[in-house]
């Protein structure tokens, strides 16, 4: 190998490994949840606070994530994340009181929120747009791991090391990885001109979002990223687990084994999503809107079948289909990768990552108040109505999405018969916006 493709390599992987950092340390209430209500005397009320606290900060954090790689790059960015993530971890593992807790949880979003915007940046940098769609899908699948890392073998640590042990050591390990982090990431390949915003102020920054929202494969990035990752993020993160014992009668065992698929399936399935995407990216959003057809016809049959309880096959292939939406969201930042220059890739992958954290808070709400009372004691009937909020914001969002993709393709079509490179050739099909209205949509 080549000693600049090997420089290559190690960098995205010295910086893919703060992702895999990040998503455990995000998922790691998911094993502990019954400790903290312990530690902090929580109901489930404020036990869930942690959940939304975290996503919320994540979600809000994207945008000015984007601007502040696009500024400052994404070296300094992952080392500033793996120094609040370890703080954080540490603040929760010595945390006596829920609204410390609460501050430490918040601390930790926050270097979250800056890590998988500021890898996919340094992918941009590093590799070409044919390879950029399978490192995503590859960072994403590393971030699985993390998730897998936050099960098992965190249950174990906290059975045998206790609290403030596992947490704190999690926490400085986190800290200083930075310092590996500083050392071996560079922004650039060797002997290229690092390409930064030289947005500075309020005016410059809000018209650094503007430029990248008007353009149209990132407002069609946004749009696939909202309608692909919400379903099986709802489901992983709060109401799978509820839904398939309450609703579907399963047992604990059987109901975690359906939502490990969540993240299996979308593992193993992402780095061949990703490689695929690169040698194909004509077919990029066609499979986009292919597995939010199947995922419709999914959800009409889980909500739809008599009685509320699905066959149990049915319930599993469901959640195995469902779970492709995570990788196949990595469509959403390719989009963003190919329409943008360089230097405002940043600001348009935080823009497109919003997409799918809003989608997900919605969803997440919407359950919540359908399901009205005492969740623990909905039943399958109960669940048929609360899941109507997925079957709302998934149509919502393939509506969308289509809009969105006629409109980024009568773009491209504009921009080709100006004489402009564009990143895909496509050709024109009997759907597509009439050629005298391209450019208003460009």
């Amino acid at each position: 190998m080549p000693a600049a493709k090997r420089r290559a390599l190690v960098i995205w992987a010295t910086a893919a490994a703060v992702y895999l950092i990040a998503v455990f340390h995000r998922s790691s209430l998911g094993v502990a949840g019954l400790q903290a209500a312990d530690r902090f005397h929580l109901d489930a009320a404020a036990l869930g606070a942690f959940t939304v606290l975290q996503i919320g900060v994540y979600a809000l954090m994207q945008i000015p994530t984007g601007l502040l790689v696009d500024r400052f790059g994404p070296r300094r960015m992952l080392t500033a994340a793996a120094v609040l993530m370890g703080l954080g971890q540490v603040l929760f593992a010595v945390a006596a009181t829920y609204p410390l807790a609460l501050v430490a949880r918040g601390v930790l979003g926050l270097g979250d929120a800056m890590t998988f915007v500021s890898v996919l940046r340094l992918i941009a940098a590093y590799y070409p747009p044919r390879r950029y769609a399978t490192f995503a899908a590859i960072t994403a699948a590393l971030g699985a791991v993390g998730n897998l890392a936050a099960t098992l073998p965190l249950t174990l640590l906290l059975a045998d090391a206790g609290w403030t042990a596992t947490f704190a050591v999690a926490g400085a390990a986190t800290a200083g990885y930075a310092v590996v982090v500083a050392l071996r990431v560079r922004d650039t390949p060797e002997g290229e001109q690092a390409h930064r915003s030289d947005a500075v102020g309020a005016r410059e920054v809000a018209d650094q979002v503007r430029q990248a929202w008007r353009v149209a494969g990132t407002r069609l990035g946004f749009w696939v990223h909202f309608s692909t990752m919400f379903a099986p993020a709802v489901l992983g993160l709060l109401w799978g687990f509820p839904y398939l014992v309450q609703a579907q009668g399963m047992s604990a065992a059987a109901a975690g084994a359906v939502l490990s698929l969540l993240v299996v399936v979308g593992m193993v399935t992402g780095p061949f999503i990703g490689e695929f995407m690169g040698r194909r990216p004509q077919a990029r959003v066609p499979m986009v809107a292919a597995y939010l057809g199947v995922a419709m016809v999914l959800w009409g049959l889980l909500l739809g079948w008599p009685g509320g309880v699905a066959p149990a096959p049915l319930v599993v292939v469901a959640f195995g289909v469902f779970s492709v939406g995570v990788p196949l969201s990595g469509v959403a930042f390719a989009l963003a990768r190919d329409y943008n220059p360089i230097r405002r890739v940043g600001t348009a992958t935080g823009l497109v990552n919003v997409g799918g954290f809003t989608a997900v808070t919605i969803t997440a709400f919407g359950i919540g108040v359908l399901l009205g009372g005492d969740a623990a004691a909905a039943d399958a009937g109960a669940f048929r109505v609360a899941f109507l909020a997925v079957a709302a914001v998934l149509l919502f969002g393939s509506w969308r999405t289509l809009v969105w993709w006629r409109r980024a393709r009568a773009a491209v079509f504009a921009a080709d018969a100006r004489g402009e490179a564009v990143p895909v050739q496509i050709r024109r099909r009997t759907w597509d916006i009439p050629a005298r209205a391209r450019t208003e949509t460009a």
